[in-house]
């Protein structure tokens, strides 16, 4: 792991940091709890601003708390600073492990991660945050390295998460769709919530 903090820290990553990104880190924020620290970041951000409306509404009809955000551009500081990187596109996911190479260890798209876990037994992981994301990353290597873990039918789409900014409702809800279900996924084995595994 990268950081020594109690808190283990995770790092969504988007293109502008105000659509997908934002989604993600205050929804899984929600879900994990204090245990864990989310931020995100944009490879292209449009730093400063906020949540972008279409996105907003959506969180704060689960009840997510979208106030105070502000967008922030993607470094190498906070690509070393998490334990856990987590890209909306296979390409941002490049981009953080272009910046740091080592991050390709800790890189994941979303869905990816997603996909990963629920072929990766997680039962029995320590209670403990940072213990268990470092466990949880362990077996998740060994499962996307495994055969069948990377099915030969798995396309890009299929690992991203579409770009809704400037679109209509109809795209930021395809979006929200799909990055959604796989916070929960995650979160749950983050916490060790059966609803992990509920989608």
């Amino acid at each position: 792991m990268t950081t020594t903090a109690a808190r283990p820290t995770i790092l969504a990553v988007c293109t502008g940091n105000i659509c997908r990104s934002p989604a993600v880190e205050r929804l899984l924020q929600a879900a994990v709890g204090e245990g864990f620290e989310v931020r995100s970041a944009g490879t292209g951000a449009l730093v400063g601003s906020p949540i972008d409306p279409p996105m907003a509404r959506l969180l704060t009809d689960e009840g997510v708390d979208t106030t105070g955000f502000a967008s922030r551009q993607l470094t190498p500081d906070l690509v070393r600073g998490a334990d856990l990187v987590l890209a909306l596109t296979r390409e941002h996911r490049s981009a953080a492990v272009r910046m740091v190479p080592a991050a390709l260890r800790k890189a994941f798209t979303l869905r990816e991660l997603a996909r990963l876990l629920s072929l990766a037994p997680h039962e029995d992981l320590p209670a403990e945050p940072a213990e268990r994301l470092a466990e949880l990353l362990v077996r998740v290597r060994a499962t996307r390295t495994q055969s069948g873990a990377r099915l030969p039918d798995v396309r890009a789409e299929d690992d991203d998460v579409v770009d809704p900014y400037r679109g209509d409702d109809a795209l930021f809800l395809e979006s929200w769709r799909q990055l959604a279900p796989a916070v929960t996924t995650i979160a749950g084995a983050l916490t060790g919530s059966p609803a992990g595994t509920t989608h």
